[in-house]
């Protein structure tokens, strides 16, 4: 098994988040239905009006629930690697993120030290 370098395994997983998105693509879990092709998130029946970055983060962590993105990753996946931005900027949004999504905030959960993950259906 080959070992990747740090920045080879960075370009592959930013690669893969910017994998086109269908208008079909829509995600539903929990009571969260993501709808990348509208633009729109409804989180119990309810529509929820995100920014551009928000919108991003939720959908780039709800695509895969339960695996764990580092804040780097998260700005690459959102602005791309060549956007100037500090880490604690991800956790701004994330904190406005939880704020707008109310009690649905709570699937989005912090990994300390490491980053965020949106969390599995049990």
């Amino acid at each position: 098994m080959p070992t990747w370098s740090a920045a080879l395994r960075s370009a592959v997983l930013r690669r893969r988040s910017r994998e086109p998105v269908g208008e079909s693509d829509s995600i539903s879990i929990h009571d969260l239905d993501i709808h990348p092709g509208r633009r729109s998130v409804i989180a119990g029946g309810k529509p929820v009006e995100l920014t551009f970055t928000e919108f991003q983060l939720l959908h780039t962590l709800a695509r895969r629930p339960g695996w764990v993105f580092t804040r780097s990753q998260i700005v690459d996946a959102v602005r791309g690697s060549d956007y100037p931005v500090t880490d604690r900027s991800v956790d701004v949004q994330v904190v406005g993120l939880r704020k707008k999504l109310g009690a649905h905030g709570s699937y989005i959960e912090t990994v300390r030290g490491v980053g965020y993950r949106f969390k599995e259906k049990p």
